[in-house]
């Protein structure tokens, strides 16, 4: 398997994302079909850090003074700024739209897109899921320090980072921390396929887990760089969830996730636009089917989807289809908003990564999207972690009420949710 590099263009093959294709539903633009969808409590889950252990940390309060922790890599500032309260709705009222902006990796290459979106978010009054792949915060000189499950030590499937970029993105990681944006985790050597997430064990699993706080919590030990001051955040308090490499692997995921009292995973590979609901007592905010402009077909989600779907798996297609192209992504992501946004209010979830595919134009239609939709009336573009506060936040009668509604299902709010 090609390796992607941490700078220039990704080998499809690393990034695999799966049900890629553009599918043929009976559900269209008015969402008339439905897909089953798990049942659970709306209980709270554990929303306390985890130890290395895999055990929870309760919360501590703050005596307002700043913690550095371990080696100096990380530290506690007090309750994360930026951040809105979650309020429980009232008899009647209508539920916000949610949109949730997230980013697989969040590598801060020499495109520096890591950067420009943070900026384009505070722009759009936005914030969103980095989810960090922790590797990148491992020079490659120590690569051995990465045990794999099922690969010998120092394997990936993804280049490790330069010096460089592990130098600016954890300058972007604690910028991003302190726009109110969420560091989750997308783990460490993305393996996909054989010998991937999709064939780890739970304690495999559970040790994938815990080399993705280590190289968090570690990097100055394992990088040497004295210079940097540490992230201004626990990572066993901020990391509460996660999407797995190619969406491979959430079974086994989830049952080592619960043991560090995570709130939500975001791995699993598609579902209609429905509001979530809970596995294991962990909140499942799966990629989505949206229709696909001028046909009666769904694509998911992400912009792997969108590229494979238009240029199949050549990354530099052909240039005189871009300005189509890009339409076609930033009007199938509208077309997913505009059905929720006038109908059930359910989520909306967009995952991408920070690749230069066909000239950018992926990145350009997020922006867009972005720039459309995150100051609309009624509209929170916020991260998994601030929707799952909200979620956790409502009644669960009220939100077993919003599950049953179809995507373009708009009902008289005053009497639905009365």
């Amino acid at each position: 398997m090609s390796k992607r590099s941490v700078y220039g263009p990704t080998a499809l093959g690393s990034i695999c994302v799966v049900a890629a294709l553009v599918v043929g539903l009976t559900q269209g633009d008015g969402g008339e079909g439905r897909k089953g969808n798990a049942s659970s409590s709306a209980e709270r889950a554990g929303g306390a850090g985890a130890s290395g252990d895999g055990k929870k940390r309760e919360e501590e309060p703050w005596d307002g003074k700043v913690k550095v922790l371990g080696d100096g890599s990380t530290s506690f500032t007090g309750p994360q700024p930026k951040v809105p309260k979650p309020e429980k709705l009232k008899p009647g009222e209508q539920p916000p739209q949610f949109v949730v902006f997230s980013w697989d990796g969040a590598l801060e290459g020499d495109d520096h897109l890591f950067s420009h979106f943070r900026e384009v978010a505070k722009e759009n009054d936005a914030h969103m899921t980095f989810f960090l792949t922790a590797m990148y915060l491992l020079p490659k000189s120590k690569a051995t320090l990465y045990k794999p499950p099922q690969h010998k030590p120092g394997d990936a499937a993804i280049s490790f980072a330069t010096d460089q970029h592990i130098r600016d993105t954890l300058n972007q990681v604690r910028g991003a921390w302190l726009d109110g944006n969420e560091i989750g985790t997308h783990f460490n050597g993305h393996f996909c396929g054989t010998k991937g997430g999709g064939d780890w064990s739970p304690a495999e699993w559970k040790s994938e887990i815990e080399q993705s706080y280590s190289f968090v919590e570690n990097w100055k030990t394992n990088t040497g760089y004295k210079d940097l001051p540490p992230l201004p955040f626990d990572y066993k308090k901020e990391l509460v969830g996660g999407r797995a490499p190619c969406l491979e692997g959430q079974k086994n995921l989830l049952t080592a996730a619960k043991d560090f009292g995570w709130r939500y995973d975001a791995s699993s590979p598609g579902d209609f636009q429905l509001w979530p609901s809970k596995v294991n007592d962990i909140w499942n905010f799966p990629l989505q089917l949206l229709p696909y402009p001028k046909s009666d077909k769904q694509v998911l989600s992400m912009d792997f989807n969108f590229l494979y779907n238009q240029s199949g798996d050549n990354t530099k297609g052909d240039p005189a289809k871009y300005t189509e192209w890009r339409k076609l992504t930033r009007d199938g992501y509208l077309n997913g908003f505009n059905r929720v946004y006038n109908g059930s209010r359910a989520p909306l979830f967009i995952g991408n990564h920070f690749e230069d595919w066909n000239d950018g134009i992926y990145m350009k239609a997020v922006e867009d999207v972005m720039k459309s939709v995150c100051k609309k009336d009624g509209v929170r573009c916020v991260s998994f972690k601030q929707l799952a506060d909200w979620l956790d936040a409502q009644d669960p009668k009220v939100l077993a009420k919003l599950r049953g509604l179809d995507p373009a299902q708009a009902p008289d709010w005053k009497t639905f949710l009365k």
